[in-house]
């Protein structure tokens, strides 16, 4: 724990200093080493990395940003899309495909890289290239869930779905009798303890392995195994219409009777919500125990399909594939398999013969129509970067950010609509990625997934077995491995939304220090059964913060049963002027398909409009 690991805080193996922010490319020219700005390869602090998000914060607070000398740029786009993640990079190409090659399209992000929670970690152990996510992780039902819209898009990116069920090994890590396992942390259960096989040998077995009460004991045996309706005499629409206003946490406690410790045990349980059972309501929980012998229908929205639809650098790939499309020097290769391991150019990104420009650590602060939104022409978009204004014109706007900075960005909104974007908080949470030099100490421990009860993260898995194009999965615990670890924040009893807001700030003061020691601290003792030692094993830690993490989702228990055309995001979402919204915010939804169906539609919009002004 007291040894040091190497930082490797590099640009292609080239130290740089950042203060507040990774230094834009005329530093980078000035040095005369424009080929070593390359983001996925650093570690450390990233996702929303220093110098991404202080901007965006005094212009909240209410500094003004004068654009002084030289701030004129003098460009003008057709469209110039605020915010560089997948429905900005999605909106950038619907409207080249519809306006064609010729249009000229800009798009600004206030972070190092483009791609948004689509974000791209590399890692060197040896001479090998290892790559993790960073944040959006897979497509999510692409069959199933995603639209004909998103399921088009992807496809002319060309991603062959079907090719995922070869490249994702889904028997690797069961031939290798790992399993998960939970790890019972001594300040929360008296003692440390690692407990395999969970689901796998009998729960009599498992909580007789485990540090629980005897009570509690009991009680996890009883919810998994018995039968019991906790809402006897109703029917099956009158028991869902119960579960979905109150949360699972609630389920268990006073329908169930657990003991305190299985809440415990179950509180952090949620990872794909990022939320504490305590927000999550009973009827959408249940995949989780309590519910077998209560006659409701399963709850699948995959409808069968598997979740093996997942790139190396999660949908990283999805972006990058996009921006192939847009600016194809950027980065070598033709399809799905070789934009794995293909080496982006970002010196190209932003070039001005180009017709579509992609401008990095740019932070937009001002979005405001060029006289009356109703007939103006132009859209002055104003952003920060390098601590210097610059303005730049465009015929349409796509703002594809954080749909609740859009009231900060554009206070000539009506106010209706203000209001209505900056109903839904982001979720907060982290995605870290640790780089280990082998992996035999899961092996010898039989787990490929550990849950932490109390851990400071609340799981931590080996990677998907994904390989592609060259980029070879490893096979043998010998090999080095990719570690993702998953935390969110909890605070019980607090109304969701400002649970979310007192996360973002929690994690916008943690340092990666207290990261990097608890990460240490919590595989260490979890993993010293097999022999694993962090100060040996870890060879580089990225952790990827997310304080606006996923969209807000509604739920009966959370919120008003707003009528459809009532709900937030469609309120907030509606064009205004030349200025158009996109993201997964405006759908309130968390997914990669419903940031593209979002773009589809704000490019509609304008092409809507545009040809209604042509019939005029």
């Amino acid at each position: 724990m007291n040894r040091s690991i190497t930082r490797r805080d590099f640009l292609d193996g080239v130290r740089i200093a950042v203060t507040g922010s990774l230094v834009s490319y005329p530093w980078l020219e000035a040095a005369g080493s424009p080929a070593a700005y390359y983001p996925p390869g650093l570690t450390g602090l990233r996702g929303s990395h220093p110098g991404s998000f202080e901007v965006a914060h005094e212009m909240r607070d209410g500094k003004v940003f004068e654009v002084g000398p030289g701030g004129e740029t003098g460009e003008t786009y057709d469209l110039i899309v605020v915010g560089g993640g997948i429905s900005g990079l999605a909106a950038a190409l619907y409207f080249r495909r519809a306006a064609g090659p010729s249009a000229r399209i800009l798009v600004l992000d206030n972070h190092d890289d483009f791609g948004g929670h689509a974000k791209r970690n590399e890692f060197r152990v040896g001479d090998r290239l290892m790559l993790g996510y960073g944040g959006t992780q897979s497509l999510d039902g692409p069959t199933t869930r995603f639209s004909a819209v998103a399921q088009e898009f992807v496809r002319d990116l060309g991603i062959d779905i079907q090719r995922f069920y070869t490249a994702f090994d889904q028997k690797l890590y069961d031939s290798l009798g790992l399993g998960r396992g939970v790890f019972f942390d001594k300040e929360t259960f008296g003692s440390d303890r690692l407990v395999a096989g969970e689901g796998t040998i009998s729960w009599k077995e498992f909580v007789a392995k485990s540090p629980l009460n005897e009570q509690a004991k009991k009680d996890l045996v009883r919810l998994y195994e018995d039968q019991t309706d906790y809402l006897p005499g109703l029917s099956v629409e009158e028991k869902l219409a119960r579960l979905a206003k109150i949360s699972y946490y609630d389920f268990l406690k006073d329908l169930v009777k657990v003991d305190p410790q299985i809440l415990t045990y179950f509180m952090m349980r949620e990872g794909g919500w990022a939320r504490g059972i305590d927000s999550v309501p009973a009827a959408y929980a249940r995949r989780f125990p309590g519910f077998q012998g209560m006659g409701l229908p399963s709850r699948d929205p995959r409808k069968g399909e598997p979740y093996i639809h997942h790139f190396p650098d999660g949908n990283a790939s999805v972006a990058r594939l996009i921006v192939r499309s847009l600016i194809p020097d950027a980065l070598p290769g033709k399809d799905m398999e070789d934009v794995v391991t293909a080496k982006l150019d970002y010196s190209r990104l932003d070039r001005a013969e180009s017709m579509a420009r992609i401008r990095l650590n740019s932070t937009a602060i001002q979005v405001k129509h060029r006289g009356e939104p109703s007939s103006a022409s132009d859209v002055d978009v104003t952003y920060v970067n390098g601590g210097k204004a610059y303005r730049v014109r465009g015929k349409n706007v796509v703002l594809a950010c954080y749909n609740a900075a859009i009231p900060f960005l554009c206070p000539e909104m009506p106010e209706t609509q203000r209001k209505a974007l900056a109903y839904g908080v982001k979720t907060p949470l982290v995605y870290t990625n640790v780089a280990i030099r082998n992996w035999t100490a899961f092996q010898k421990l039989g787990v490929e997934r550990i849950y932490y009860p109390g851990g400071y993260h609340s799981s931590a898995s080996l990677d998907f077995p994904v390989s592609l194009g060259s980029y070879q999965h490893p096979r043998s615990p010998e090999e080095p491995m990719v570690l993702h670890l998953v935390r969110f924040f909890v605070t019980p009893g607090r109304p969701l939304r400002e649970q979310h807001q007192l996360g973002k700030w929690d994690l916008l003061q943690t340092s990666f220090e207290t990261f990097e020691h608890s990460i240490r601290d919590q595989l260490g003792r979890s993993l010293s059964g097999g022999g694993f030692d962090p100060a040996r094993d870890i060879e580089a830690i990225t952790v990827n913060r997310w304080p606006h993490g996923y969209a807000y989702g509604y739920t009966a228990l959370t919120d008003p049963e707003f009528a459809d055309a009532e709900r937030p995001n469609v309120v907030g979402r509606q064009p205004f002027g030349r200025i158009h919204v996109a993201n997964s915010d405006a759908a309130a939804s968390a997914y990669t398909h419903a940031a593209i169906d979002e773009a589809h539609r704000a490019v509609g919009e304008i092409v809507g409009r545009k040809e209604s002004d042509h019939a005029v």
